[in-house]
């Protein structure tokens, strides 16, 4: 890619005359050619046909220019410069003048069907904001520049994808970066590897952002429910971490205070009837015993 951008066309100033000093000296010449016929007649003919193909001439080089718009000249086929002076220009009529927007663009990524690093489909869509920078390689080094971008983006978006999960599995990493997880990160893989992509067709890409982010259908349901039951563990495993801390404390603080004496085997019951109380997803039906532990 280094070495195409050597060899490819790169934008250079050109100058072009002001167009409204161009008006008023075509306006002249029309004027001075019938006022010459009115005032000398036959006389003044030639010069007046003289006068009246140069303010022809002079309208045949107009070109206008609007804010964040660029006017790429060439002759015969030759590169001859890119002016950027808003306004109303003028340039010698033989040279081809083509208006190029330099304003930034929206480019859509419409939701695609890749498969993630662990292999799962998913859904992804994305936004690109881009601007031409260099009009000279955005007409000359690539067929359709728009065209390109578009292209591009969809495979620049495609190869991403390919490099991250969907979301953490059982088996993930610290700290690991993934699609649903690290949105910004990817976002910013995505415009550095669309950058190097465009580089070539003169196009900046300033910023780019995922829009849409979801399972394929054909496992969306399968995926919700790995979520449900990886969230039911981690909540269980909390509650059995708080449950054993409360009876720790709870026999703790009965043997400090000597409220009661446990031998081993009531100590076991105890333990047993406060996990089940502390861990039971529902309130516990409280049951009275009459005897003793031993009848």
């Amino acid at each position: 890619m280094n070495a195409y951008r050597q060899e490819g066309t790169h934008e250079q100033s050109y100058t072009t005359l002001n167009g409204i000093a161009m008006l008023l000296a075509a306006i002249a010449m029309a004027i001075a050619a019938a006022a010459g016929i009115a005032v000398l007649k036959q006389a003044f003919v030639i010069p007046a046909v003289l006068l009246a193909i140069a303010a022809v001439f002079v309208a045949c080089g107009f070109f206008m220019l609007q804010p964040n718009e660029a006017g790429v000249l060439t002759l015969f086929g030759d590169y001859l410069g890119t002016d950027r002076t808003a306004g109303l220009r003028w340039t010698w009529p033989w040279n081809m003048r083509r208006r190029v927007s330099v304003r930034a663009r929206n480019q859509n990524i419409q939701t695609l069907k890749v498969n993630d690093k662990r292999g799962n489909p998913v859904e992804i869509a994305a936004v690109v904001v881009w601007r031409v920078e260099d009009t000279a390689q955005a007409l000359f080094d690539v067929e359709d520049f728009e065209h390109f971008v578009k292209v591009q983006s969809e495979s620049a978006l495609r190869h991403i994808a390919t490099h991250y999960n969907y979301d953490t599995g059982e088996d993930h990493e610290v700290n690991e970066v993934t699609l649903r997880a690290g949105a910004e990160v990817v976002a910013e893989a995505l415009r550095g590897e669309l950058q190097a992509r465009v580089l070539q067709a003169g196009v900046k890409v300033e910023e780019t952002k995922l829009t849409h982010l979801a399972y394929a259908p054909e496992i969306a349901g399968a995926m919700l429910r790995r979520q449900q039951a990886e969230a039911v563990i981690s909540a269980r495993a909390k509650i059995v971490v708080g449950a054993v801390s409360m009876v720790e404390m709870a026999l703790k603080s009965l043997s400090e205070k000597n409220v009661v004496e446990l031998d081993d085997e009531r100590r076991a019951a105890m333990v047993s009837n406060l996990m089940v109380v502390l861990c039971s997803d529902r309130d516990a039906q409280p049951v009275v015993n009459t005897g003793t532990l031993y009848t």
